[in-house]
């Protein structure tokens, strides 16, 4: 299934993609009123399955995609997770995963405009895979990991380097309202299959600035579970962010900023297209 969170006549709600339409399951009487409470359900995902048939639907075009999950208790972001990447910004090699955390109001939707901020020119892209929890946890074992996912999702994880840069601390640089996305939707782990082969794309105004395929990763899915089910319990509906490959804008020469007018693009293989101009703030 692809499980998306719209809006459409000012109303929020979520549903399950069909094709070019969305079964609104949340506009169904006694439906969990948001996406994450859909997925608090026990059974989850054979409850949201068996409601497709009775919801209204909508056509995609004729809604506005949220982020996939708007109301997450956690977004866990790993950085440096990619070898190319990590040469590139001349960082150490590392023993454990480096986590930073992003705010859900940092995020926006897929065909959003996402947002470069008057404080700054600096504004980069980072092409990456995101996971939602759909099990929560705590010293979740790596063998047990992937049982703890309730799907995957393309994200931009937008970063404003001179604010990322101001300390060793990279939150500020990370939590510009606005300034990530996240979606278009949540594609569950039967329809994606074994990770490691897929391809990760970013495109800037048609040009594919990074390229990779997950397996790739430095630290992998499970290894990442297991760290950052250690010192927090993970929720459902936590979102983590696993890390963007070389070709960031920061270290070409000479950089290349992302600006007004611009058009960015995350692809996954089997996960999907995610697509957002770029404004500035106003």
């Amino acid at each position: 299934m692809k499980l998306v969170t719209f809006s459409a006549a000012g109303q929020k709600s979520w549903g399950v993609v069909e094709g070019e339409m969305i079964a609104a399951i949340g506009q169904t009487a006694g439906a969990p009123a948001t996406l994450r409470k859909a997925l608090e359900q026990p059974g989850a995902m054979a409850k949201i399955a068996a409601a497709v048939a009775s919801a209204s639907r909508f056509s995609l075009a004729s809604v506005a995609l949220e982020p996939v999950l708007p109301d997450p208790d956690k977004i866990l972001c790993v950085g440096l997770n990619y070898e190319n990447h990590r040469k590139e910004t001349g960082r150490e090699e590392v023993s454990h995963p480096t986590i930073f955390t992003r705010f859900a109001n940092s995020q926006v939707g897929h065909n959003r405009p996402m947002i470069r901020p008057k404080v700054s020119t600096h504004y980069d892209y980072e092409g990456e895979l995101a996971l939602v929890i759909g099990k929560p946890g705590r010293h979740i074992a790596k063998a047990d990991a992937f049982n703890h996912i309730a799907g995957y999702a393309c994200y931009n994880d937008g970063s404003i380097r001179d604010w990322q840069r101001h300390t060793i601390q990279f939150t500020p640089g990370k939590n510009f309202i606005g300034t990530g996305a996240f979606g278009p939707w949540l594609v569950t782990p039967d329809e994606v299959g074994p990770l490691e082969k897929l391809r990760l794309m970013t495109r800037l105004n048609g040009i594919t600035v990074q390229e990779t395929t997950l397996g790739d990763m430095i630290f992998d899915i499970p290894t990442i579970i297991a760290y950052c089910s250690t010192f927090t319990q993970l929720e459902i509906g936590d979102v983590i962010v696993t890390g963007t490959p070389g070709g960031v804008g920061a270290k070409r020469t000479p950089p290349l900023w992302m600006k007004a007018g611009d058009r960015v693009e995350i692809e996954i293989d089997r996960v999907g297209l995610l697509q957002n101009p770029i404004v500035d703030e106003i």
